[in-house]
């Protein structure tokens, strides 16, 4: 059975804000390039988003890291949360968690809640995993909360999973399922995911496997091979869904194409019960999923 939760995230590095339509730059990357060469910081950090993103220019994580770095050295936020999580990621710069936390603080002090919250999370997960900073699940818990109670959906999700797993608070399936579903219902994969363990694994919810293949499905549509392994299981063994084992190993091999290495025996297994047209079928499906982004793949 494959139903495990836990995994912590950490959250996106891209912050544009329209605080520089604002400003009176205008839009269009010529505009912004123009106010960043004139040292307007939100317009740097804003062309650095763009360049790392390969939007209007070409992608380059070192032009990103670059204009990043001129935007958060005059102490703008979002350019100084930017290059926190170039650094923690390893983009454009040699990776270093303790150059992430450095600038994950400074970007925190500056108040606005969008950075802010982004900035608590990732610094929760930098304490939960001992990276930058000695490890402390008590510090992690306390930054996670910080963001969760802002709607950071990263940090409502990873607050789940320190109850989950009673890391820095007293163990609680309850409060996990309560902050698994914030997240969720913003969209959140991860928080799907781990919900729908919750509802497979009846902690914290009334045990329904319905409910589990619902929540999969959410998370295994926006690419998360751990959704996409746990809904390619339920198809195998019919839980929650008519068992198809053609779906399953559809599942499966996407999940393994997403990194999920531990998809690898259920599509090996199901492989065996497949007949040829049947490994056809369900390696061609797996190919339109992809290709679709994921969509009405069933």
């Amino acid at each position: 059975m494959p139903f495990n939760s836990g995994r912590l995230t950490v959250g996106g590095g891209l912050l544009i804000s329209a605080l520089l339509l604002l400003s009176g730059c205008g839009d269009g990357v010529d505009a912004v390039r123009k106010a960043a060469e004139q040292g307007n910081a939100q317009a740097q950090s804003n062309l650095g988003a763009m360049y790392q993103d390969g939007e209007g220019v070409p992608q380059s994580d070192t032009e990103a890291v670059k204009w990043y770095r001129k935007s958060a050295e005059q102490g703008n936020a979002y350019g100084q949360y930017n290059l926190g999580w170039m650094y923690q990621m390893g983009k454009g710069v040699p990776q270093s968690d303790t150059e992430a936390v450095k600038w994950y603080r400074k970007s925190a002090e500056q108040g606005f809640t969008l950075v802010q919250s982004n900035v608590q999370s990732n610094l929760g997960m930098m304490y939960a995993t001992g990276r930058g900073v000695p490890q402390s699940d008590t510090e992690a818990v306390a930054w996670f909360r910080k963001a969760a109670k802002q709607g950071n959906a990263y940090g409502q999700s990873n607050l789940g999973n320190m109850y989950a797993d009673g890391r820095g608070v007293s163990q609680s399936d309850t409060e996990a399922v309560k902050w698994y579903r914030k997240a969720a219902d913003q969209g959140n994969a991860q928080g799907q995911y781990n919900l729908g363990v919750m509802y497979a694994t009846g902690r914290g919810v009334p045990q329904s496997d319905t409910e589990a293949v619902a929540w999969f499905r959410k998370a295994a549509e926006q690419g998360n091979a751990y959704g996409q392994h746990n809904l390619g299981w339920m198809y195998a063994n019919g839980r929650g869904v008519s068992q198809d084992i053609v779906k399953a190993y559809m599942w499966g091999s996407l999940a393994v194409l997403n990194g999920q290495s531990k998809a690898d025996p259920l599509r090996d297994a199901v492989a065996k019960d497949l007949t040829p047209s049947q490994l056809s079928q369900a390696q061609a499906m797996a190919q339109q999923c992809q290709a679709s982004n994921y969509k009405n793949c069933d």
